[in-house]
C-alpha cells in the first residue's frame, strides 16, 4: 500500500473531527487506498448479536481504529461523520443502499461494508458521491448536469490547446509511460503529457471499431475504449477501477459518445473544488484541471466505429459543450447496489 497513513494519523493526534486538507500528502486517504486499508484491517470482523445502532457504532469503532484515530466516546452527528476524512460508513447485508436527509456530493466518500450471512464483515468498498450516483437505475435520481455535443465538420478538435496553469508546471512531452506508470497510478509531476500530446496520441483512434457486445453493452464499450486509449497513451497495459478520472494517472476522463447528450453526473467539469488526489509536487488538482477525450460514435448494432474525438480541460469544457441545467434532489435517496458491487 506503500505510505501508512494510520501511522500518521495516530502521529498527528487529530481527531475525526479534525478536516484535513483534500490531497494532504500524509494525512488525507486517497479513495484507493483507503478502500484497500479498511478492506484489510476490517474484513472478518463479526457484528453478531448487535442491534442497528449498536452495530453502527461498533462498525465507527473499528474504521477509527484502522485509520489511526482515537475512538470518541460518543460520535457526533455531524456531516459527514468523518469530517476529516469526508466519508460516511453504511454497513449492508442487502443491496439497498439507503441515504438519508442529504445530497450525494462528488467529493464525499462512502464505505460501504458488506455483512455476510454469518453477520462478518466480507468486503470494503469506497465510493465517492459521482459514482455511487452512476449506479442508480431507478431514476431516484435526477442526472445532475449534462451538456451537448453538437459534432462540427472536423473530426478533431482540440479545444483547450493548452493545460491549465495549475497543471502546466507539471507535464513533459514525451513521458515514457510504459516504463513508468499505470493507468490508475495517481498522476505524478513530469510523468503527465501535455493535453496537445494527448491529442495527437487519441487522434489516431477515430476510425477505428470495436464490437457492440455483451449483456452489459454500455460498460463493455466503455472498457473497449479505455483499451484503445491507454494503447495509445503509451502505457504497457489496460487498467480501469471505475473510477474518476477514468485514466487517473493522465488526469483524463473518457466519454463514448453515440448521442449528442453528455451526462456528467454530479461532477461540472469548470468546477474549482479540489479533486481526490493526492498533491503533485505540492499543487492540489482541481476538477478543472481534469482533461475530457469525448469521442463520438456510430453502431449499427454489431460494431461501435469512432467518429470524432474533442479534448478540453474541464476549465473551458463549457465553450464547446453548453451545459443542460439540472436539479438535485434532497431527501431520502434509496440506491440499489449492482450484484457484483463488491467484486469490482
Amino acid at each position: 500500500m506503500g505510505r501508512d497513513y494510520s501511522q500518521a494519523i495516530a502521529a498527528s493526534g487529530l481527531t475525526i473531527y479534525d478536516p484535513i486538507e483534500m490531497g494532504d500528502p500524509d494525512l488525507w486517504v486517497p479513495t484507493p487506498e483507503l478502500e484497500a486499508l479498511l478492506d484489510e484491517r476490517l474484513r472478518g470482523i463479526s457484528l453478531a448479536g448487535l442491534a442497528l445502532r449498536t452495530r453502527s457504532k461498533v462498525v465507527k469503532e473499528h474504521v477509527c481504529r484502522a485509520l489511526g484515530y482515537p475512538v470518541p466516546k460518543s460520535f457526533k452527528k455531524t456531516q459527514p461523520r468523518f469530517v476529516g476524512q469526508m466519508f460516511d460508513t453504511y454497513a449492508q447485508k442487502s443491496n439497498n443502499l439507503q441515504v438519508w436527509n442529504e445530497e450525494l456530493s462528488p467529493s464525499r466518500r462512502y464505505v460501504i461494508l458488506r455483512v455476510d450471512e454469518a453477520d462478518q464483515i466480507a468486503r470494503v468498498k469506497v465510493v465517492n458521491g459521482e459514482e455511487l450516483a452512476q449506479l442508480d437505475t431507478t431514476g431516484t435520481l435526477t442526472q445532475k448536469y449534462q451538456a451537448r455535443l453538437v459534432p462540427g465538420d472536423a473530426s478533431h478538435e482540440l479545444i483547450a490547446a493548452e493545460d491549465t496553469d495549475t497543471l502546466l508546471p507539471h507535464v513533459c512531452a514525451g513521458a515514457d509511460l510504459a516504463m513508468n506508470v499505470s493507468p490508475v497510478d495517481h498522476p505524478a509531476h513530469g510523468l503527465i503529457l501535455p493535453i496537445a500530446e494527448v491529442f495527437e496520441r487519441l487522434s489516431s483512434a477515430v476510425g477505428r471499431s470495436f464490437p457492440n457486445a455483451g449483456s452489459d453493452q454500455e460498460r463493455n464499450r466503455g472498457a473497449a475504449l479505455h483499451r484503445i486509449v491507454c494503447e495509445l497513451l503509451g502505457y504497457a497495459d489496460y487498467r480501469d477501477d471505475g473510477r474518476f478520472p477514468d485514466v487517473r494517472n493522465q488526469l483524463l476522463e473518457v466519454k463514448l459518445q453515440t448521442s449528442p447528450t453528455i451526462d456528467l453526473g454530479l461532477v461540472r467539469p469548470a468546477s474549482e473544488e479540489p479533486l481526490d488526489v493526492p498533491q503533485i509536487a505540492g499543487t492540489q488538482i482541481r476538477h478543472c484541471d481534469v482533461r475530457y477525450a469525448l469521442f463520438y460514435a456510430k453502431t449499427d448494432g454489431a460494431e461501435v466505429k469512432l467518429t470524432h474525438l474533442y479534448l478540453t480541460t474541464g476549465e473551458r469544457f463549457f465553450t464547446r459543450f453548453p451545459q443542460f441545467e439540472g436539479k438535485v434532489l434532497n431527501k431520502k435517496l434509496q440506491i440499489p447496489l449492482p450484484s457484483d458491487f463488491f467484486n469490482r
